[in-house]
């Protein structure tokens, strides 16, 4: 099994491919050749690592809904660490670092299913 790149300084994944699929509407993420995600822009949306959508401690999530069209008009580089992605909404405050992007990736199916769940709990 390959093992993705490292950042050595940072300690951190470094993704190997990061590509946007508009008519899909997806962000391909490669951390080498046996991890590989494809992250739906509305995922990617409501769950950006923002302070609008995070809050600024447990318990002050926001819930984002209405998201099912959104799109990313620009990925903007963020030293070499994360990178900002500008969504067509005007949410451009979030920082995908790779670990974030890895971690998404990794625990989609889960995060999805919470937010689903939320989506329930308030009625929508």
């Amino acid at each position: 099994m390959d093992t993705p790149p490292r950042n050595d300084r940072l300690d951190m994944p470094v993704p190997t491919e990061l590509r946007l699929r508009r008519q899909s509407r997806v962000l391909e993420v490669a951390f080498g050749p046996d991890e590989q995600y494809a992250l739906p822009f509305e995922f990617l949306r409501v769950q950006s690592p923002s302070a609008e959508v995070k809050g600024h401690g447990p318990g002050q999530e926001t819930l984002v809904l209405g998201k099912q069209a959104v799109g990313i008009r620009e990925i903007e580089p963020v030293g070499q660490y994360a990178v900002r992605l500008v969504f067509d909404d005007g949410h451009d405050s979030g920082l995908y670092s790779w670990k974030y992007l890895q971690e998404l990736g990794r625990d989609q199916a889960a995060l999805w299913t919470q937010y689903l769940e939320r989506v329930a709990a308030a009625g929508r």
